[in-house]
């Protein structure tokens, strides 16, 4: 009898020190906000712009990850993303006017990209998309790189701490004057 009390005992604290820990029986998992239309100066934790559409953020502040899906259209102007910048088989991804990126800009299978004035903490990733892409004026904390992209690629005076790095595009990628502290590799080595 002592026993099971004592075993009683010892399961309750286990309970109350994980509901402690978690603060209440269930965790609740980050919020995601779907985008269609404009936001401003909001926060949200992760955001979404689902297939087709399109979303423009002004001044909107991320604490997760902004995920662009399959035909969709992103315009961010002076945003702050904790997390990263994910785009597969987007329409179109624009990361302008002083945004900033705690994590990595991937834009993946998709069409075109304008990635410009901006600070990226990781890397800049185009890699296989159909249409014009640009990277111009940003400081990217990570690498810079194009693969197998079509649509012809434009960087301009980027710095970049990691690697820019370039290969299998087609038309070659066009630009100059960009700093890196890495090395500048393959079809981007005169850039």
């Amino acid at each position: 009898m002592m026993t099971m009390r004592r075993l009683a005992t010892v399961c309750m604290m286990g309970v109350l020190a994980l509901v402690s820990v978690h603060g209440g029986m269930s965790v609740a998992l980050a919020d995601e906000r779907v985008c269609r239309g404009t936001l401003g100066t909001i926060t949200v934790d992760n955001l979404r712009v689902p297939s087709g559409a399109t979303c423009t953020l002004n001044a909107t502040r991320v604490k997760g990850t902004v995920k662009v899906e399959r035909g969709a259209t992103l315009k961010a102007y002076g945003i702050r993303v904790v997390g990263n910048v994910q785009a597969e088989n987007a329409a179109r991804v624009n990361v302008q006017n002083s945004s900033v990126i705690g994590g990595s800009i991937q834009i993946v299978q998709g069409k075109a990209a304008m990635i410009t004035s901006s600070r990226i903490n990781g890397d800049v990733l185009f890699d296989d998309n159909t249409s014009y892409l640009r990277a111009s004026y940003n400081r990217i904390g990570g690498n810079l790189q194009a693969f197998q992209n079509t649509g012809g690629v434009y960087v301009y005076r980027n710095t970049v701490d990691g690697n820019l790095q370039c290969k299998a595009n087609y038309p070659r990628p066009t630009g100059g004057g960009n700093i890196v502290y890495g090395n500048k590799e393959d079809q981007c080595s005169r850039l």
